[in-house]
């Protein structure tokens, strides 16, 4: 397999005393403009911000309601609109801004680390539709010179297809689809010539990079990060967890009583990031996670580890790489007045995973549950099957039986 390599040593080889000097300095400019050009931060912040924990958190699941009272963006951004490269409206609905910069969202250390480079033909079948995940690959793979298919989602026969015919080196996307797509290739007899890949959007279970790796000799790296933040965090060659992107602030905050968790302790991920376009300062990111214990890095990187996620606050929950809420199918159910009550549950089988609801009817009513199938695909952006159940009594409105292997 082949190997990754560091791309910025001056970031990602810096001394922890550095990077606290570079993030602090980086804290202070960045609330000064948050200050000057974003309304909701001009209201938002105290008169003077000196330390990180002064700023107020900002949860995304308030994101929705801050765009509604201020459309289209809550306030949030800091330059003209006129400015931005492109707008995405993701489940919720959160409009998320692209400024015009290369690799806006930071992913090309990551893909560095994974070991793409100039010229690798490169299958994206990340979502290149209203989301931005497409879009946030594509850039940093356009930035290391590599050569991209603009795959997107689904057609698993026609993804293998093209990147046998192609002879694509490198992946980008979710793993459960690489695995997909590899297994079609070799059963189409078209095995495909995939070296490398970064994964992101969804769990990467031990048993998913082992079959990938042992089976189809795929060197297999994943990051961490989220539609409004872009990338977080990312895995080195020597794994065991991913290093915090040294362009941002990650803190874990303790569940209850939101001071800093000890290393191996579980709290929310609350990022800072210093975009010039969308300044988001201690963005509650809903992600449940921990960070690893004080360690060095055989690989040269010297910043902290993220160890690994957990789930989430609340009961939005990540399904073939896509968030589905409560808030959400209740909302789109609402067109069926049938149905008194709703469950979805996500299992998983062969490395893929699978969305059912069960609708329990008022008595005498009778729904047609392919209307309901089309309206919850509208709603939600996945896939799932719809049948007619009773339901326990406290019944969870989304039922998440995976379990990470």
């Amino acid at each position: 397999m082949r190997a990754g390599r560091i791309l910025d040593p001056a970031l990602e080889q810096e001394t922890a005393a550095e990077r606290e000097r570079r993030l602090s300095r980086r804290l202070l400019e960045a609330v000064a403009h948050a200050r000057a050009g974003s309304a909701y931060f001009r209201r938002r912040l105290p008169e003077k911000v000196e330390r990180l924990e002064q700023i107020p958190i900002l949860k995304k699941d308030d994101v929705p309601s801050l765009q509604a009272a201020e459309p289209p963006f809550g306030g949030l951004i800091a330059v003209d609109a006129a400015r931005l490269a492109r707008i995405f409206a993701s489940p919720g609905p959160i409009f998320d801004p692209q400024g015009d910069v290369e690799d806006f969202w930071r992913f090309r250390l990551a893909l560095a680390a994974a070991g793409f480079r100039a010229g690798d033909v490169v299958l994206n079948s990340a979502s290149y539709h209203l989301t931005p995940l497409g879009f946030m690959l594509d850039s940093a793979a356009r930035s290391l010179k590599c050569v991209v298919i603009p795959a997107g989602t689904g057609q698993t026969d026609l993804q293998a297809g093209i990147a046998a015919s192609l002879r694509a080196t490198a992946y980008l996307g979710t793993p459960s689809f690489l695995y997909a797509l590899l297994k079609r290739g070799r059963e189409l007899g078209r095995p495909l010539s995939i070296e490398v890949a970064f994964v992101t959007a969804e769990m990467l279970p031990d048993s998913l990079r082992a079959d990938l790796e042992n089976d189809f000799k795929v060197r297999v790296l994943q990051g961490y990060g989220t539609a409004d933040l872009g990338l977080l965090a990312y895995e080195c060659a020597e794994k065991g967890g991913m290093h915090l992107h040294p362009e941002c602030i990650l803190e874990v905050l303790d569940l209850e009583s939101g001071a800093p968790a000890a290393p191996g302790q579980p709290g929310q991920l609350v990022a800072t990031i210093f975009d010039e376009t969308y300044p988001l300062l201690r963005f509650a990111t809903g992600d449940i996670g921990t960070l690893a214990p004080p360690a060095r890095c055989p690989c040269g990187r010297t910043a902290p580890k993220l160890a690994g996620l957990l789930g989430r606050v609340g009961d939005a929950v990540k399904v073939k790489g896509m968030f589905i809420r409560g808030a959400e199918i209740e909302k789109a159910l609402k067109a069926f007045p049938g149905i008194a009550r709703f469950q979805a549950v996500i299992t998983r089988d062969h490395h893929q995973d699978h969305l059912e609801y069960v609708l329990e009817l008022s008595p005498g009513a009778a729904v047609d549950v392919s209307l309901v199938a089309d309206a919850l695909r509208d709603a939600v952006k996945v896939r799932g099957e719809v049948r007619a159940g009773s339901l326990p009594e406290g019944a969870k409105r989304i039922d998440d039986r995976r379990v990470w292997k």
